[in-house]
């Protein structure tokens, strides 16, 4: 993967940004022949607090993308999840999970770009679109022309909005993600595989806590719908240990005496969606279209099916014509597959936001029945000695669902 900065330089295919959706575009655009140019000022992509798990239906889509095997080696892998409440186990499931980090995840992926695509250790100062010659504009007066650039900025705006693409809020602070190494007191291994934590009680405004393996490693995931200032959070700062028991007394009574280890890391989510989107020659990707919830596990799956639908299907007819205009680009934006995608992820940030926080009877007896349902269907798989081998293979249902 050569690196440096062109002034000048052409390519089919320019990409702005190296994270997933962008290393993810580069590996597969380069694998099928095309002259791409990526642009990103990090070599090795740094340490960021983002998605740390994927599922089964996460792998299923990577696959069609050809990089699914390079990921599944980087990652440590679980094939049963233990779902409790009130610290007893409520179900066993199969269900395959992958536990990386995101650098770890994005690092992964970008080895396997080929040494055909050029890579730009530079930022893009901006983007000019136009159908038959769109341009990216870096520092110093020097430019990349290609038929096609793909952004994948993520949560970076200044180029949208130079663009004249605009954001809307959807919900701010819609969820807080709070990540951290967790061990056993006592030294002892913990005995689950996976592990869901549903909530003890719906007033602490908690969706979940989920516990995985990464490496040698217990990784957990704790997804709030509180502000980011708020005092639990505050006290959580303080001393985690107490927190969390604070806010699951009971927890310690299933997985054994724990302490959190390493550092707290913290990452709001604001929902955004762009607007006014179509722009000859440009076409948005991953987060820089609009910003999942965490909480879903939805966020690596939009990314995959934007970037498999755009370098699979969209890419070769486009550059099949003399020009790719906005017509062309509102087409991907329509793509069926991405719209169900797109609207999975919103309407399940939503709900699940709703189930874990809303008050009144109706809400209290849907958790209720939830809770009692999957302990009735866990107890007859034991009683009848016949439990489920086949893994859940129906898309992401995220880890409310199960």
């Amino acid at each position: 993967m050569p690196d440096g900065t062109v002034d000048g330089a052409r390519a089919e295919i320019a990409i702005v940004g190296g994270g997933l959706a962008g290393s993810l575009a580069a590996a597969m655009l380069g694998r099928a022949g095309r002259d791409v140019v990526l642009i990103d000022p990090h070599a090795v992509y740094p340490p960021d607090f983002r998605c740390e798990k994927l599922e089964q239906g996460h792998i299923e889509v990577l696959r069609r993308t050809g990089l699914a095997e390079p990921v599944i080696r980087a990652a440590t892998r679980a094939d049963t999840l233990w779902i409790a409440r009130f610290g007893r186990v409520v179900d066993k499931v199969p269900f395959r999970q992958y536990g990386l980090a995101y650098d770890s995840l994005v690092n992964a992926v970008r080895e396997e770009i080929p040494p055909t695509v050029r890579i730009l250790r530079t930022v893009a100062d901006a983007v000019e679109p136009d159908p038959v010659r769109p341009r990216v504009h870096l520092p110093g007066g020097g430019a990349v022309a290609a038929r096609l650039v793909v952004l994948a900025s993520g949560l970076n705006w200044r180029l949208r909005e130079d663009l004249g693409i605009h954001r809307d809020l959807v919900s701010a602070c819609h969820s807080v993600t709070v990540g951290f190494d967790i061990e056993r007191a006592d030294g002892l291994p913990f005995a689950f595989p996976g592990l869901q934590y549903n909530p003890e009680r719906y007033d602490q405004g908690l969706a979940y806590l989920t516990l995985f393996r990464i490496g040698a490693s217990v990784r957990a995931n704790l997804f709030l719908y509180q502000p980011l200032r708020s005092p639990w959070l505050a006290r959580f700062r303080a001393d985690p240990d107490a927190a969390l028991r604070e806010l699951m007394p009971r927890l310690e009574r299933l997985i054994g005496p724990y302490r959190v280890a390493g550092p707290v890391k913290v990452r709001p989510t604001d929902l955004h969606v762009a607007h006014g989107i179509e722009k000859p020659g440009v076409v948005l990707v991953g987060d820089a279209f609009a910003t999942p919830c965490p909480a879903t596990g939805t966020g690596s799956l939009k990314v995959f099916t934007d970037v498999e639908r755009l370098c699979n299907h969209h890419v070769p007819a486009w550059l099949a014509g003399p020009e790719t205009g906005t017509d062309k680009v509102a087409a991907f934006y329509a793509d069926p597959v991405k719209r169900a995608c797109d609207t999975l992820s919103a309407a399940k940030a939503f709900e699940l936001r709703a189930l874990s926080t809303g008050s009144g009877l109706s809400w209290s007896l849907r958790r209720w029945l939830r809770f009692f349902l999957r302990l009735a269907r866990w107890n007859l798989r034991r009683m009848l000695r016949s439990p489920r081998t086949r893994l859940d293979r129906a898309g992401v249902r995220g880890a409310d669902a199960v």
